[in-house]
């Protein structure tokens, strides 16, 4: 499970990039042919991550609720966003995947709500949740980097 962390982590560390060297407006912008933006798709990643291994293990996520219905599945993105949420969203990229790295050694995750993706792929426990994150945080980056092309161009 360690190297689907690492790759993890190596998302996390795209993500942050992109918050810190994208210009606020190119970070809200969404451009046509596009339904969101780069900010919501990196807020989005760490909704969703905390979804699949937390909430779906009966375990108290990182995010308050807030966070996850603004950025969960069927969420939008939002008109303005403050540099105070950019900021925080920036924190919880990395921290989140080293918690759930060191939670992960600790064996807190016993239990595992079953869930069948809108991919399709069914997730039974926490190491297949783990292994469809990355697969989900790697769609992401990709079409942050769609949209940052779409922008620049």
């Amino acid at each position: 499970m360690e190297t689907a962390f690492d790759i993890a982590m190596q998302n996390r560390k795209a993500f942050s990039g992109f918050l810190k060297n994208t210009p606020y407006d190119d970070l809200v912008k969404i451009p046509p042919g596009f339904r969101n933006n780069i900010f919501w798709n990196i807020a989005h990643v760490v909704a969703i991550q905390q979804q699949l291994l937390y909430k779906r293990s009966g375990l108290e996520m990182m995010i308050d609720s807030d966070l996850e219905k603004k950025y969960g599945n069927g969420s939008v993105p939002e008109e303005r966003v403050s540099q105070e949420e950019i900021e925080r969203i920036d924190s919880l990229l990395l921290n989140c995947i080293r918690q759930s790295r060191e939670d992960y050694s600790k064996n807190i995750f016993r239990e595992y709500k079953e869930l069948t993706t809108r991919a399709g792929v069914v997730l039974k426990n926490i190491d297949d949740a783990i292994h469809f994150n990355t697969y989900h945080e790697g769609l992401h980056l990709g079409y942050i980097f769609s949209l940052f092309k779409a922008i620049n161009n």
